[in-house]
């Protein structure tokens, strides 16, 4: 048997989800996610998401890469092979900036990709929402916000009530199958 991953309220406009996320956060719910199929503005907030590591990060690789790039053609230039060319300086900087602005972004930009990929848990091949009927729709033109299991607020029959009551089109219970399940599942079906 699966087990509850939670309630998954299916809205018809991006108002009524919007709405829907910012009285189920007040009413004290915080493991919550919405689903749409476009960004709307204002939902991640509204939702409870925290600011974004991903900026601190990308600012870091771009210090990275600025600092390599600089420190790698210093050291060709300076250290390792020394050569006085025209009477210039061995550290003639003004040389070394359009490489080094091309490592920063470089840096910057391949750290944003891999930290964006990492802080959003991807690749995830599955998630318990998938198996929700209609769900398939929320990359075309419905909107979702699903109240998860976990959350210490949460109450089946409670939690129904509160989301029947935001006036959504249907209210689904996603089931959240286990590993442990699914190896029992053939064998019952026998």
């Amino acid at each position: 048997m699966a087990q509850l991953y939670g309630l998954l309220a299916e809205f018809e406009q991006p108002k009524p989800l919007q709405e829907a996320a910012r009285r189920a956060y007040e009413a004290g719910y915080r493991k919550m996610d919405a689903y749409s199929p476009f960004p709307i503005e204002g939902l991640a907030e509204t939702l409870g998401n925290k600011s974004s590591k991903l900026p601190f990060l990308v600012f870091l690789g771009g210090v990275a890469g600025g600092v390599g790039g600089f420190g790698l053609q210093y050291l060709g230039m300076v250290v390792f092979y020394p050569y006085v060319a025209g009477g210039k300086p061995l550290n003639s900087w003004p040389a070394f900036i359009p490489i080094t602005f091309e490592t920063t972004v470089l840096l910057a930009s391949l750290t944003a990709v891999i930290a964006m990929i990492a802080l959003n848990g991807l690749p995830q091949p599955y998630h318990p929402v998938f198996n929700a009927p209609n769900f398939a729709s929320a990359s075309q033109d419905r909107f979702f916000l699903c109240l998860e299991a976990l959350d210490p607020k949460f109450n089946p029959a409670e939690t129904r009530q509160f989301l029947e009551g935001l006036q959504p089109l249907t209210v689904t219970e996603v089931e959240h199958w286990s590993d442990e399940t699914l190896e029992r599942a053939p064998a019952a079906a026998s």
